[in-house]
């Protein structure tokens, strides 16, 4: 995994997070991350209790490439692993995106599933997200294959498919009452951002227009199409709003048209990704729910504030 910023000679913190499933992480864990080359190191648990489900090692960052060493050593593990200077861990920006980041699903998917196109169209998201098309032409692509659907579809695909991906809520809840600002930034389209912003906690958000006649979508999407380098932008927008810079906000994306702002942002997570992001990504969460974000960050789970 490509690591960012440049960690020589700083104080690092390696944050550990089990996977659900194993729910502790193994109790080697100091030893392996020994077997990286780090010397004298301080331990915090951060989850609950007696069981070890998140961690973090502080120690001296030492030579250059300390992060790769890291993740080498750890990889194999039931576990998602962050690297990080530990100076402006706590970020004070979250930028997102929301089809199957914030929400577990596609929505244009799920629209196309209406249409009874679902496998024809999620064979070109597929594609999109990994990279292999030009995120604008699949997305107008797909778009004019809906052509005529009646807008009720759009309520019953929100109402009945769409969810949030478990520790969402408390992600944004969190980290906004800890001062930070919550922008979901999407491909998608409005209908769904504005709704699963208030859902989730986002203070504002941007997506993509679906056309209609009134009764029926008329296959067209509005413009300028907001892509790769719209969510960069809107990462730069917003922090300039806040006063900030890029090393202040977290970007967490799963999509290639997410790469540009999660390699710009301070703390760029890859969320269950395509392998194109999660190589490219400060972090990757693999394993664990949206939480593990909150963890990287140096949140104990005491802190962690229900959404």
């Amino acid at each position: 995994m490509t690591q960012k910023p440049d960690n020589s000679r700083k104080i690092l913190a390696v944050t550990a997070v089990a996977a659900p499933e194993r729910t502790e992480l193994p109790a080697e864990l100091g030893e392996i991350l020994a077997s990286a080359g780090i010397g004298s190191m301080q331990l915090r648990v951060l989850s609950d209790g007696a069981v070890w489900q998140a961690c973090e090692y502080v120690f001296d960052g030492g030579d250059e490439g300390v992060a790769e060493a890291v993740h080498a050593a750890v990889k194999g593990l039931e576990a998602d692993v962050c690297v990080l200077p530990a100076a402006n861990r706590r970020k004070r920006l979250l930028i997102s995106d929301m089809d199957s980041t914030i929400i577990g699903q596609e929505c244009l998917d799920e629209l196309a599933d209406f249409a009874g196109l679902k496998a024809e169209v999620s064979a070109i998201t597929e594609r999109a997200m990994r990279g292999e098309l030009d995120f604008e032409g699949a997305l107008t692509t797909r778009v004019a294959m809906l052509k005529g659907l009646e807008l009720a579809a759009l309520e019953a695909a929100y109402r009945e498919r769409i969810t949030l991906n478990p520790g969402a809520r408390t992600l944004t809840a969190t980290m906004k009452a800890h001062g930070a600002h919550a922008v979901l930034v999407s491909g998608g389209f409005t209908f769904f951002t504005s709704r699963v912003a208030g859902l989730s906690g986002f203070d504002a958000h941007r997506g993509n227009t679906l056309m209609d006649d009134g009764a029926a979508l008329t296959g067209d999407v509005g413009r300028p199409i907001l892509g790769r380098e719209a969510k960069l932008s809107a990462l730069d927008e917003a922090s300039a709003a806040h006063g900030l810079v890029r090393d202040d906000a977290l970007a967490l994306g799963d999509g290639a048209n997410d790469l540009d702002m999660i390699r710009a942002a301070g703390l760029g997570i890859a969320y269950h990704a395509k392998p194109i992001v999660a190589e490219q990504a400060t972090a990757a969460i693999s394993h664990a729910d949206l939480t593990a974000a909150l963890f990287f960050q140096g949140y104990a789970a005491s802190e962690f504030v229900a959404g």
